[in-house]
């Protein structure tokens, strides 16, 4: 079974790449971050034609997770239980559903903005409140992952140059210190380092050449239960997907799993 996440950064700007990589990687599950459309917007029917189905949750700005599988979509979540709000309203950053043998979370962890931001506050208490929501499943015996863009990097090691991010958010100690007490669930990082590259980064900003001169961050993050990481064989970052024009930015990745 393979399982992938991808921040597309506006499903219908890259529906062509998006249909075109269903088709050529075989993925039965994707979970994808900042569709950037309204729930009608969402190409339902395109993906219909390739076989799959979706669970959406999106308001048409600049968040909205999707749960896109070929292998069925049961008991579906919308949104983050117990999640806490930002202006008055629970954004569009989570959906989960058990698809086939296992259940999965698509997120779109705030980004936090800069420390000392209320959104820096909401951040830490989005993480929390997804602990939280999680820590049944992560503890259960099903395989159980939580796989999105988590805007951290669990590590130093995780981004291109320690001193460039010092004093901004995604690298803070207490959005990681976050993502340990997330992992403390019961939930493991399933992919593992190095890969095929010494540092796989997922996301390259668009400017400054960052991607041809590879200044990325790994914050795009698949955390799963045991049962989930005894059955993965195989995981990799789609650098390729990151090429060419009209590229999200951020890659894919993908986890295979033998269930």
């Amino acid at each position: 079974m393979r399982i992938a996440t991808w921040n597309i950064n506006s499903v219908t700007a890259r529906l062509p790449r998006l249909l075109a990589w269903l088709e050529s990687t075989g993925t039965d599950v994707l979970c994808l971050q900042e569709t950037k459309c309204t729930m009608e917007q969402f190409p339902h029917d395109e993906l219909r034609a390739i076989g799959y189905e979706a669970a959406v949750n999106a308001d048409g700005r600049w968040n909205g997770v999707a749960l896109v599988s070929r292998v069925g979509l049961e008991d579906v979540v919308t949104g983050l239980p117990g999640g806490p709000e930002y202006e008055g309203v629970q954004e569009p950053r989570a959906v989960s559903a058990t698809c086939g043998p296992v259940r999965l979370w698509s997120v779109y962890v705030p980004n936090g903005r800069e420390i000392g931001h209320p959104h820096y506050a909401y951040k830490l208490a989005w993480l929390e409140a997804l602990r939280n929501a999680a820590a049944q499943d992560a503890a259960g015996g099903r395989p159980f992952a939580i796989l999105g863009d988590y805007n951290v990097a669990p590590t130093d090691e995780d981004v291109f140059d320690t001193a460039f991010f010092e004093g901004q958010t995604h690298v803070t100690e207490p959005e990681r210190a976050a993502l340990a007490a997330l992992r403390g669930t019961g939930l493991s990082d399933v992919v593992p380092r190095p890969l095929k590259y010494d540092r796989p980064y997922t996301y390259w900003d668009y400017r400054q050449l960052s991607f041809p001169k590879n200044r990325g961050m790994r914050i795009d993050l698949v955390y799963g239960n045991e049962p989930f990481a005894k059955a993965a064989s195989d995981a990799y970052v789609d650098r390729e997907e990151r090429k060419g024009k009209g590229a999200s930015d951020h890659a894919p990745v993908v986890v295979d799993l033998d269930v």
